[in-house]
Order: C-alpha cells, then structure tokens, then sequence
C-alpha cells in the first residue's frame, strides 16, 4: 500500500492534466442568444444571416426549446454563426466538436445519432475564437496545445492562451495555467503561481482543481504544508463533484485512516465508485479488500471479477493475481490456459514475477512451451543486465527444457548466479546437487545453499537438510538434530516432515520413543493428504498404540490409504474383518 500512497500527488497530476472531457449532452449546451423572444421572428432573422439570431435557433434546438431536441440542426445554425464571425458561437461550436456531443433521450428521429468529436477542427474554431478574444475559447486552445489533441503540443503556447483566458476570468483556464506552472512543463515552474491559481479556480467550484489541490496537500507541496486532513476534505468534495481519481483517494485515505477516521466500508464504497467508472487501480483496491479476511469473510469470487476489471485495462498486478487465481483455483476454478493467458499480460507488461509464474502454468496448459519460448530472449537479456529473478527463471527453463532445449550446466551457471540473492534459486541449487541432476551428487556443495535456503525459513530446503542430516548426506548422521529440523519443518506445513516426525518418535530410532506425539504428527500429515501417513494413523488408532484406540476412527483413515493405493492399509482392514 506504501507505493499507493507515494503516487498520490505525482499520480494525481497525471489523471488530472491528460484526462480529456466527457461527451456533452445537447441539453447541457451552452446558453446562446437571450433565452427569451419570439423563436419565429428568431428562424426568420436566423435565415437572413444575423449572428445572434442563430445563436438563438442553434439553442432552441440544442435545448428542445420550442422545437423538438435536433443536436444536428442546433450546431448547424451555430456554425452558420461562427462562419459569419460571431466569437461566442465559434467557442462554443468548438467546445461541442472537441467533446462531440450526445443525443437527448427523448429527441425524434432526426437528431438521436449526435455530433461526433472533431478535435482538428474544434482546434481551428478555438483559434478563431481567441482571436476575437474569447476567453472559452483561449481556454480551449490552451488545453489543446497542452493535451496535442487535434495537432501539436506546445506547452509554451499553451501557457500563452491559458494566461489570456485567466485574464478573461476563465477558471478553467486558471486549473490548466496551474498544472503547467506546477509541473514546470514549458521550462517555468512556479509552485507558489501554482497554488495561487489553483486556489482560485478551486473556489469557483472547478472540481478537477479541488482534487488537485488535495494532493497538494497530502504532499506538502510548497507553499503548502502538508495537511492529511486537509487533503482528505478536498478529496470529499472533489469525489462528491465527480471526480473519479478523487473518489479513489478518498477511499485510500478513509482505507488507512489519513486525515480521516478509518472507515472500512465507506473506503469501499468510493472505490468501487472510482472502480466502476473505470479507475483500472480502485478495482485492484477492491479485489483485495475481498480477499482481506481482516474486514470479513474473503469473497474470492467477487475478487476476481475486480481483478479482472482491473486486468482488461492492464493493470499488471492485478493481471498477475488473477492468473494465480486461476492457477491455484481460488475463487474460480481452476484453469491453467486461462491463468496462463493473464500472467502472460503480466509479464508482457513487465512484471518479473509473473514471469515466473507463467512458467508453472505452462507447464501444465496446452501451448505453454510456445508462450516460455517467447518469454525467454527478455528473460535471458534481463539475466544477463544482472537480475537475480530472471537468472533463476531462465535456470528453471533450462533445467526443465521449457521453451528451449534442456542444458543442465548452464542451468547450473544461472542457478549459481542467483542463488545468493534469491532463496528459491538457492534451495533448488541445493537440491539439484544433492539429487546429481547436473552431475555427480554433491552433497558437500549443497549444504550451504540448503542451510541459506532454510536459514530463510523455507520450508523444503529445512526438510531436506533433515534428510540429509538424518542419513549422513553430506554431513555426519544425527537422528535427534534431524528430528529437530523435521519437527521445524512440519511446524510449517510440510507433509512429509510431519510424516517423518511420526516415523522417528515412533520407534526403532536412536531417538527417544514418543507415540503419542508420533501420533498426532501422523494425524497431521494424514489430515493434508499423505497416503502412508494416512495409513499409519489408522495403525495407532486400531491398536491403540499412541493411547487412544478407535477402531471407527482407524478404518476411516485405512479406507483413506487404501483408496489412495497403500497395500499394506487395505490388508489391515481385512485383518480386522
């Protein structure tokens, strides 16, 4: 979550400078021409070429004022007065086609298709329109040579026409100017101009600068301390207007509680807002707040569909986690050629994890070699720069001959590379020397990476390093340290160390008899699944051996083993008739 909250002002400039408006609705066009008189007199002094009077018309139809709603015939009737040179019909006209404009609900026949966005041409009417000293449409142009929508960019001449409009008292003008000036984007930076003109367009209501000046705030940009709850304010007012990226901070802030009272679900509810309106990093927000058992009982199901929303927009994270998902069948089922496909869009998009990742899935979906052949020049490139994960991936290929012909040595060489800087790399280093599968069993040269490996806790490596202490591998043979590993590992799960408890304090080991701890080791390998652990527990329970005899209890588990192919089980419950 820190990355989260280090992208707060940074991010939030970003959303808010690049983010094109929204589609206009007809009934939302400007007013044009006085709002009252004869709309008769008005068509008629509209054909004979008077600019005010097809202002006037153009808003009769644009508005469903007295006629039926015509998006079509209103901008045609406001072009007719832009040609003849009318400012305000040339900003307005521009405004429309940059944004393109929306049909109402209830218009007829004649105007339900709208005005498409014309960007180009929205720019050339814009120029007109400051020409003739328009400050909307100063503002346009500034934010078009800004933006390089409908032509170039140019940031100077942006700051140019954005500081004419500010003198036409033009608000919005004001939020661009400020954003420039922030950012320094045409060589000037002046963060106290900044605020000055943010503020002001703020005040005016200008959301966009209310969500702005919230990050200014989260972030102490001078001259403005820093202030969470002031920032947290901000943020409510700018999600309250609409703002999607606001909305998303606000559910951050109330997430963890900065300048405001923590609050769970009404965190959640701005983000799935924010999520819902497309904020590809609130629906990764949401997923893991489903998967959160600290806010209630995980809903996984509900969790991938976020990820989803989230992935289909490229988020890469949440591409990741919902390959794994599919992967391990955690709230979906399980689907490799699917948990495949997002991890791959994970590690397109440069996630080195995911990378990995793939790399189990494709070994078990069908075109999986053909995806880690095309993954593995990025792969080998970033092994070869020095990275630590691609060098043990790319020794994992090699080894398993996943997209590339196996080469056991120079997995060998990768594996040696990463394995001081990834535990992974230094277990499987280990155990491939132990195994002689790049040579030669080594023992001896794999005690250090198996003792790294364990030393970090994993608990394969520590079970290893139990067999091989139990068996002399490498080491002298001592069962009691052995047993002490083994009981390590099975501390953290590991089945077959939990078997190997049961086995060793069972007796005939020089190490002291305990069966009712060998017992309820046995219990805990046959409760995850282990056929012969399965089978011995059904031994202790029929006979008794740990102390307790369940002669029910015991030809379940013996039902268990046998089912599982353990001989020995199947012949115990027919000796016990």
């Amino acid at each position: 979550m820190s990355d989260r909250r280090k992208d707060g002002w940074s991010g939030a400039l970003r959303r808010a400078f690049g983010t094109s408006p929204q589609a206009a609705r007809a009934e939302d066009a400007p007013a044009l021409g006085p709002a009252q008189g004869d709309l008769r007199r008005a068509m008629a002094d509209a054909r004979a070429g008077k600019p005010q009077a097809q202002k006037r018309v153009a808003a009769a139809y644009l508005r469903g004022e007295g006629v039926p709603p015509n998006p079509a015939e209103g901008v045609r009737w406001l072009e007719a007065a832009a040609q003849a040179g009318d400012g305000e019909a040339q900003a307005s006209l521009a405004t429309m086609l940059f944004r393109g404009l929306t049909a109402p609900p209830r218009s007829g026949a004649f105007g339900q298709a709208g005005v498409s966005a014309d960007p180009a041409r929205a720019r050339a009417l814009a120029q007109q329109a400051a020409e003739a000293g328009e400050s909307d449409g100063q503002a346009l142009l500034g934010y078009l040579w800004s933006t390089g929508e409908g032509g170039p960019r140019d940031y100077e001449r942006a700051a140019c026409f954005y500081e004419q409009a500010v003198a036409g008292g033009s608000m919005q003008a004001a939020l661009g100017l400020g954003l420039i000036r922030l950012l320094g984007l045409d060589g000037v930076t002046d963060t106290a101009r900044a605020a000055a003109l943010l503020t002001r367009a703020a005040e005016a209501d200008v959301a966009t600068a209310i969500y702005v000046l919230g990050t200014l705030h989260e972030a102490g940009v001078p001259p403005i301390a820093p202030d969470e709850a002031a920032a947290a304010s901000f943020y409510r007012r700018a999600a309250e207007a609409g703002v999607r990226p606001a909305r998303a901070r606000l559910g951050l802030a109330l997430m963890h509680g900065w300048g405001v009272a923590r609050n769970i679900p009404a965190a959640e509810t701005w983000l799935r807002r924010a999520a819902l309106e497309g904020d590809a990093e609130a629906a990764a927000i949401v997923g893991d707040l489903q998967c959160d058992s600290s806010h209630g009982v995980p809903n996984l199901l509900e969790a991938a569909g976020w990820y989803q929303m989230a992935a289909e927009q490229g988020h890469r994270l949440a591409a990741r986690k919902l390959g794994l998902m599919y992967l391990a069948g955690r709230g979906v089922s399980a689907d490799a050629e699917t948990a495949m496909r997002w991890l791959e869009q994970a590690a397109e998009a440069g996630d080195r994890i995911a990378i990995f990742d793939l790399g189990m899935a494709a070994t078990e979906a069908e075109g999986g070699v053909r995806v880690m052949a095309g993954l593995l020049p990025r792969l080998r490139a970033l092994a070869e720069e020095g990275d630590p994960v691609a060098a043990y991936n790319l020794a994992v290929c090699l080894h398993n001959g996943s997209g590339i012909a196996a080469d056991p040595h120079e997995a060998r060489l990768w594996l040696e590379r990463a394995a001081p800087h990834v535990v992974n790399a230094a277990y499987w280093l280990g155990r491939l020397l132990v195994d002689g599968a790049m040579g030669p069993p080594a023992p001896e040269a794999a005690l250090p990476w198996l003792r790294r490996a364990a030393a970090e806790g994993m608990p394969d490596a520590v079970a290893l390093l139990a067999d091989m202490t139990l068996n002399g591998l490498g080491l002298p043979a001592d069962a009691m340290a052995a047993l002490e590993l083994f009981i390590q590992a099975a501390h953290s799960g590991h089945v077959g160390a939990a078997f190997a408890c049961g086995a060793l304090l069972g007796g005939g080991h020089p190490v002291p008899e305990d069966r009712p701890r060998a017992e309820r080791f046995f219990r805990q390998a046959a409760q995850q699944g282990h056929p012969r652990a399965q089978m011995m527990l059904g031994r202790y329970l029929l006979r008794g051996l740990g102390g307790t005899q369940d002669t029910t209890q015991a030809a379940q588990w013996l039902e268990k083993a046998a089912a599982q192919g353990v001989e020995e089980a199947r012949a115990m419950l027919k000796a016990a008739g």
